[in-house]
């Protein structure tokens, strides 16, 4: 009796164990009878099965990368270079990833791997060297990433990113590139520099400008303080003219003496009855 309990534990664990399966929360799956596919997309979970008559396989629903290898590529202008990419993809229709790749994730790599090569291939083969490393780089895989989405659909396949992550160049290429650069780049100081020497030159011709204004005014107002002292200066001494013309006079002729003889050593030949003499003479100017 013991036995026959065991024998139909064991039983219905293996029948249970066969009948059901369970989807993880990264993946989805398909169910197969006999090889031909009855559910697709089956959700995360347990499920139930027909032992030895369904089948199921399992796909990630992970975002997957692919790393290609680098591939060389020929320019508008014929020369070659070699670029790295990679791309950003999860499965879209397991059903169509399935059909198209048998659920072998490398052969769909690869396949995914040709058809960008081929959309890279005709992006360069319309742009320059200059214009693929200088600024066009986002473009071509925005481009890229557009024309490709109908043949990776075709594969069930969904592009979420692709990217070049390198682009080098041949040593043929290399020093022609580098020297082409260098050039646009002196061109480019040049032109700063020519810039630069007007925007002085333009910068000192005001400042002179503005100087001899300052100058011409400072003068012009310096003037007419000048004259405005002599002015006052001529009022004072006719002033004082007028209020004792005999004092201003001997006040003015030792002003003079002082001046004439105040040095050690001078000698003046002057005639005693000279007009220089006057102040000399008796109370009044007589003799």
């Amino acid at each position: 009796m013991k036995n026959i309990i065991v024998i139909v534990i064991a039983a219905l664990v293996f029948i249970f164990a066969t009948a059901t399966y369970t989807v993880d929360q990264r993946e989805t799956a398909i169910k197969f009878r006999f090889k031909e596919i009855v559910e697709t997309d089956i959700k995360p979970g347990l499920h139930f099965k027909l032992p030895f008559v369904n089948t199921v396989e399992k796909f990630s629903t992970l975002i997957l990368t692919l790393d290609a290898k680098p591939d060389r590529f020929l320019t508008s202008e014929k020369k070659d270079v070699d670029v790295d990419f990679f791309v950003k993809w999860k499965i879209d229709d397991v059903s169509t990833f399935y059909r198209a790749t048998r659920g072998d994730l490398r052969r769909a790599q690869d396949r995914l791997e040709s058809i960008m090569k081929d959309g890279l291939r005709n992006e360069f083969s319309t742009r320059t060297i200059i214009e693929a490393v200088s600024g066009e780089r986002g473009e071509i895989m925005s481009a890229l990433k557009q024309k490709a989405e109908f043949p990776a659909k075709q594969l069930g396949i969904k592009i979420i990113d692709a990217r070049v992550s390198k682009i080098d160049f041949t040593d043929s290429v290399s020093e022609s590139v580098f020297q082409r650069m260098r050039s646009e780049r002196q061109l480019v100081a040049q032109d700063f520099r020519s810039r630069g020497l007007a925007e002085g030159e333009k910068t000192r011709a005001e400042a002179d400008r503005k100087a001899t204004i300052i100058e011409a005014d400072a003068y012009r107002e310096a003037e007419k303080i000048r004259g405005d002292g002599d002015a006052k200066s001529a009022k004072i001494y006719a002033d004082a003219y007028q209020t004792d013309a005999e004092f201003y006079a001997f006040y003015r002729s030792l002003g003079a003496y002082k001046k004439s003889l105040g040095g050690g050593g001078d000698i003046m030949v002057v005639e005693p009855d000279a007009e220089f003499f006057k102040y000399f003479r008796n109370q009044g100017g007589q003799q």
